[in-house]
């Protein structure tokens, strides 16, 4: 269930003065993504601009991708705080929406003591639903050493592990820790997709499958059935537009990918901000060299002024949930 290319998909809001959310939007970038083979999705993440959202837009989103995948592949939901209470009423809800699990950031900024983290997660893995810890020190500035990740493995519930850790050493060190308990490791960057899965790695819960997710497919797929060589090929043919992903804060860029491509993305919510001009010609020259066949891209304009599509709307209080 927790394998091959998962997409951490983008929230698409429309351009107008409050940002609402762009469901049609939303509903039409699953299908196209479905349309590629994906194995998975995640909806809610750090790539679907969670710390933004409100509780009842955080809902919204994961309803309607359930109701849009229909069964098709897995749907694991962001459910993550640094709050556990909050963190449980987020989990609660996806399990009630129907998503098949939960992915769930270690909290960020407290900087939970070991304790504290056991605790964290044996609460929302006792709501009875699959459970992914997610491992991403550069933003929550605290790392799940080795050797707690495998105490957590333990937990029915625990089911793996989302790793952007950036350290292959101790990656390699969870699988073989894990290697007795039913739990996968995934990788949380899209680069190192190849040398995780190597290492006995499920597969990527991938940003650039957002733009390009024929290819992440292949690549994945290439890895189970043992064919390297066609896996580097695609992994070095990859690697400019993976570094695109990253030219600055995730999602600033595949969000104007996305909507260069021709699908729903529209803006970044403060305290992001759009990509400015310069990194916006850089990544249309990466997107040109895009497969065509098997993605939504339609030809991307030299300049795109998106003022004029702004619509000025009168401003309406949204209650947001406390950080």
């Amino acid at each position: 269930m927790f394998a091959g290319v998962l997409p951490a998909i983008i929230t698409p809001f429309k351009r107008n003065s409050r940002m609402d959310l762009d469901t049609q939007g939303l509903v039409r970038n699953l299908g196209f993504l479905l349309s590629q083979g994906i194995h998975g999705v995640v909806p809610c993440g750090s790539t679907g601009e969670s710390a933004t959202l409100t509780f009842e837009e955080h809902e919204q989103v994961i309803e309607l991708t359930v109701d849009k995948v229909n069964g098709k592949v897995p749907v694991f939901a962001g459910t993550g705080s640094n709050n556990t209470a909050e963190a449980v009423r987020l989990t609660k809800a996806a399990k009630d929406t129907g998503a098949d699990g939960v992915l769930v950031i270690s909290p960020y900024y407290n900087k939970p003591n070991r304790s504290g983290l056991i605790k964290h997660y044996t609460k929302l893995a006792d709501l009875d639903i699959p459970v992914i810890m997610y491992n991403v020190p550069g933003r929550t500035g605290q790392n799940l050493e080795p050797d707690l990740v495998a105490e957590l493995a333990k937990h029915p519930n625990i089911i793996g592990i989302k790793e952007a850790s950036g350290n292959i050493s101790q990656i390699s060190r969870i699988i073989e820790e894990t290697q007795d308990e039913d739990f996968a490791v995934i990788s949380g960057d899209d680069n190192m997709t190849l040398p995780i899965m190597a290492l006995g790695g499920t597969g990527v819960i991938s940003v650039a499958a957002n733009v390009d997710p024929k290819r992440m497919v292949d690549m994945c797929e290439a890895m189970k059935k043992g064919d390297l060589k066609k896996a580097l090929a695609l992994h070095y043919a990859l690697s400019p537009l993976l570094r695109a992903m990253f030219i600055d804060t995730n999602p600033i860029p595949v969000k104007k990918a996305v909507e260069l491509m021709g699908m729903a993305g529209g803006p970044v919510r403060l305290p992001l901000d759009d990509l400015d001009e310069k990194k916006t010609e850089q990544l249309k020259k990466v997107l040109a060299t895009v497969p065509k066949k098997g993605t939504a891209m339609r030809a991307i304009p030299k300049k795109q002024n998106t003022e004029a599509r702004i619509i000025k709307k009168p401003k309406k209080a949204v209650k947001r949930r406390a950080r």
